[in-house]
């Protein structure tokens, strides 16, 4: 017996940081493939039509891959899910790798988009589950990792050419950490049977046949999502652009909007689970928003330079907290094989906002100016802040659970679980 003092078991705090691993991981692949773009490109000899074609697939085909997990959640579980992801991103990342040719670069890109939809919805999946069990709002510290495993994968790319090892090298070591990560961490994920907080509860789950959430209930989450992950991906994709052909900026100085987003992003999951657990999902939502608006309005009316790099910098600071709010109030929605199967067609939306902001604001360029385009961004902002009222004002116990020894194979009391009610902070 162990006892817990108001915190969760050894096991559940193990398979958290094993996940959050798993998803660093995820991230780290991500920016490795993306800093090695340019090698990609001069190698295979692509065109900008090539390139933006093999985004788009990459987004379809992760879509894809999210309904995927929810269906190897139902048969299996989304741990078996993860596992799975991850082996094929290893597999696909070498694929990559050793293409000989430039059909064989798009399979094994088109392999790695469907991974990419399998491996984010089944770590979700995952995440929620460990959060049910804290009691208390935990992902934004889930993703935090996912930007820790990015930064790793820059770096990595970056250290690599300068001691000039070669891309195909370089991806097929990356390929092994993802292979080792599969296997040291699998083992240690949860099974859907220890999310449940007692016996009966577990029993009760076992017993009821999955229920599909309506479309209504999530689709404010979901539309909440698009805005978010428009507005991150064409500030990634047009930033620098906007500062150079509209500001005048130097190519030195174009580079900083990203960093300075980067920046204000991590360090805003990094304390978001505190801000959460403090205000509750409502008011911290409606604040994210609404920095979103004040720095994209800062952006967009930028007279210089340094004006619109503390805007993308504000817009950073709660921006990213929206999405695993979303994902956080959506599996409340449900509970186990359920809850999978929610997450997993939630995590389709995220995909069509990459879309969103990897295109809306280039065609709006091509019609106008690059100002007019960003300005897109401040209009899904302001689209954003509407949507405040989907989440709830309660935040989860602080304490998370009972304080009683419990065994490191037992569910924890469903007491520890109870949720904090406060008033409207309106």
């Amino acid at each position: 017996m162990e006892l817990v003092g108001g915190q969760p078991s050894r096991v559940i705090r193990t398979a958290r940081i094993s996940n959050s691993i798993a998803f660093g991981a995820k991230g780290y692949i991500f920016a490795v493939l993306l800093a090695g773009l340019p090698q990609l490109r001069d190698r295979h000899s692509l065109s900008h039509s090539s390139i933006v074609a093999a985004i788009f697939m990459i987004s379809l085909l992760a879509a894809v891959g999210s309904r995927m997990a929810g269906g190897l959640a139902r048969r299996w579980s989304s741990r078996t899910g993860l596992r799975i992801g991850l082996a094929i991103t290893a597999v696909s990342t070498a694929a990559i790798a050793l293409a000989p040719n430039t059909t064989a670069l798009f399979i094994g890109l088109g392999g790695y988009g469907i991974t990419t939809g399998i491996v984010n919805a089944s770590t979700i999946m995952q995440h929620a589950l460990i959060e049910h069990r804290y009691g208390a709002f935990v992902m934004a510290s889930f993703y935090a990792a996912w930007a820790v495993g990015s930064v790793l994968g820059a770096l990595f790319i970056a250290a690599s050419v300068k001691v000039d090892v070669a891309l195909r090298e370089s991806m097929l070591a990356a390929s092994v950490v993802i292979l080792v990560v599969c296997l040291v961490t699998g083992p240690l994920l949860l099974r859907p049977q220890r999310a449940e907080t007692s016996p009966a509860e577990a029993k009760s789950a076992a017993a009821k046949p999955a229920v599909t959430t309506p479309l209504r209930a999530y689709l404010p989450f979901g539309i909440a999502l698009v805005m978010a992950f428009a507005i991150d991906l064409g500030i990634n994709n047009w930033s620098a652009l906007y500062l150079t052909d509209e500001l005048a900026s130097s190519t030195s100085t174009a580079a900083l909007p990203i960093a300075a987003f980067q920046f204000t992003s991590l360090a805003g999951l990094l304390t978001g689970d505190w801000w959460v657990r403090r205000f509750g999902p409502r008011t911290v939502m409606r604040s994210a928003a609404g920095m979103a608006v004040v720095g994209m309005l800062m952006a967009v009316s930028a007279p210089n330079p340094a004006v619109a790099i503390v805007g993308f910098g504000v817009c950073g600071i709660g921006l990213p907290l929206i999405t695993p709010l979303c994902f956080s109030e959506a599996a409340t929605l449900a509970s186990g094989r359920a809850r999978d199967a929610l997450i997993a067609r939630l995590n389709v939306f995220p995909y069509a906002g990459t879309l969103a902001g990897g295109t809306i604001v280039g065609l709006i360029a091509t019609q106008g100016s690059l100002r007019f385009g960003i300005a897109s961004l401040l209009a899904f902002a302001l689209v954003l802040s509407v949507f405040g009222r989907a989440f709830r004002t309660r935040t989860l116990s602080e304490s998370g659970l009972a304080k009683i020894p419990v065994a490191d194979d037992a569910p924890e009391p469903a007491a520890g679980l109870e949720r904090v009610q406060h008033r409207n902070p309106e």
